[in-house]
């Protein structure tokens, strides 16, 4: 039997994508399955999910303007983004000063670092808020990911 790193549960489960073995608690719970989880694994879903955006990116954007209009989803964005800032007072203290920064002049934004389209301000060191790298969205996620992954 494979290590139970995985998680807690004896039983295993091949994902139908990648066909690796793993414990049930690597896969989504889902009600019509006849052993309550989803027939892919956790990491193939969130593959699959992301592939899903990329290809409908701008179906996905007019979903969430059309969604944030409702107050309900508003007062849950507002909730969660002031959620964040508690949790992360140094990130949104950098986030703050940049702003801040770009108003004043004493920063200004420029382009993408990687391809020249409009940029994002990525911080390398939060407890140097003003030491930034220009990246636009896209580039600024393969950064984040590459570092997560690698």
């Amino acid at each position: 039997m494979e290590s139970q790193a995985h998680g807690s549960s004896d039983h295993l489960k091949a994902c139908f994508v990648c066909s690796r073995s793993l414990p049930l608690d690597e896969f989504y719970k889902h009600p019509r399955m006849s052993d309550g989880r989803l027939g892919k694994c956790k990491a193939c879903t969130k593959q699959h999910v992301r592939e899903n955006y990329r290809q409908r990116r701008e179906q996905y954007r007019e979903y969430e303007r059309v969604r944030f209009q409702e107050p309900e989803r508003r007062a849950y964005v507002y909730r969660a983004a002031a959620k964040h800032r508690t949790n992360n007072p140094i990130k949104a203290r950098a986030r703050t000063a940049v702003a801040r920064a770009i108003r004043s002049g004493r920063l200004v934004r420029m382009p993408c670092e990687v391809c020249g389209m409009k940029a994002e301000a990525h911080h390398g060191d939060y407890t140097k808020p003003l030491e930034v790298q220009w990246l636009c969205k896209e580039h600024h996620w393969a950064h984040h990911n590459e570092r997560a992954n690698g």
